[in-house]
């Protein structure tokens, strides 16, 4: 296991497979994606899974852009699958190509999903993803379950002005369904690094909204609620009002081959080329130099990529 220079270990890798997507969410996607030739191949993506799982990695989410928009995406999740010390293999996908991929995720051995939903209502879909239909984000939570996901994560991120009303609807499903609904705060990065302030929602906002919110156990970096009763949970993850830095565990390589030790440093290691035992010394020294923090707060997030191009 590789631990930082502050002793946090670095267990979890969200690997990036596109900068692609088949929305372009507002606070997401600028208006440039990496050249054809720059992304990394199937192959490469193999490569590193590998090499992070020799470092110490268990836990490994494909990430986009949208994961799903990529041709070889079953081919790749098979092979990582087949990575005798990895424990947990997830994807975060908007769920709109769902419907014909569930199930063969499922086959190739993925083992949990999150899903993007913003908003419940039709017109704010269109409105925020400008090229996506709710109802087909619908079917696809649809045909996860069906598929034997369980339980769905559906991450919501807050956005002031736009769904903080529907903060009531989201919790509402937990009573129906065992899922966990994630309240995300909005950071100020990207297309929404200079958006007014009051697009921020502070993630207390929920708990002030739905006072009936029973704490429960906490995962990973999500706080957590229930309603009583409700057979699903209620997430918060507050990277701006309570910060996880100092247990963070993740380590992020971008579709250009990349590492990134904190989303929101400028710092980033290439790995295109490397391979074996090379590629798992220059992640080990990577890690090495970890920032402690991300410093949202102070100085704002000092990536120049957007979050298509980092991996949600």
């Amino acid at each position: 296991m590789i631990t930082d220079s502050l002793g946090r270990k670095a267990d979890y890798l969200r690997l990036s497979v596109t900068d692609r997507c088949n929305c372009r969410c507002l606070y997401c996607m600028g208006p440039e994606e990496v050249p054809d030739g720059e992304l990394l191949s199937l192959e490469q993506l193999l490569e590193i899974g590998r090499a992070a799982v020799a470092c110490g990695v268990r836990k490994i989410r494909l990430t986009g852009g949208e994961p799903l928009t990529r041709p070889d995406i079953l081919e790749l999740c098979r092979g990582l699958n087949a990575l005798p010390e990895l424990k947990e293999l997830c994807l975060t996908t908007n769920a709109l190509l769902l419907p014909a991929l569930a199930a063969p995720l499922r086959e190739v051995g993925v083992q949990r999903l999150n899903l993007s939903l913003d908003t419940l209502r039709p017109e704010r879909y269109a409105a925020i993803t400008r090229l996506g239909r709710l109802e087909d984000a619908l079917a696809g939570i649809r045909a996860a379950e069906e598929a034997g996901f369980s339980p769905l994560k559906l991450n919501v991120v807050l956005l002031g002005g736009f769904n903080t009303d529907e903060i009531p609807d989201f919790v509402a499903l937990t009573r129906e369904h065992p899922w966990e609904v994630r309240f995300i705060e909005l950071m100020p990065m990207g297309p929404c690094a200079h958006w007014k302030k009051s697009c921020f929602v502070p993630g207390q906002t929920v708990l002030d909204l739905i006072p009936e919110l029973e704490p429960v156990e906490s995962a990973g970096v999500a706080r957590r609620w229930r309603l009583p009763g409700a057979p699903g949970t209620v997430g918060l993850i507050s990277p701006l009002s309570h910060a996880f830095c100092e247990t963070c565990n993740r380590l992020r390589i971008t579709a250009d081959g990349r590492l990134k030790t904190c989303l929101h440093s400028r710092e980033e290691t290439d790995l295109r080329g490397l391979r074996g035992a090379a590629l798992e010394e220059t992640i080990r020294r990577a890690l090495a130099a970890k920032p402690a923090g991300h410093r949202l707060t102070e100085t704002g997030s000092q990536t120049a990529r957007t979050m298509n191009r980092i991996g949600g």
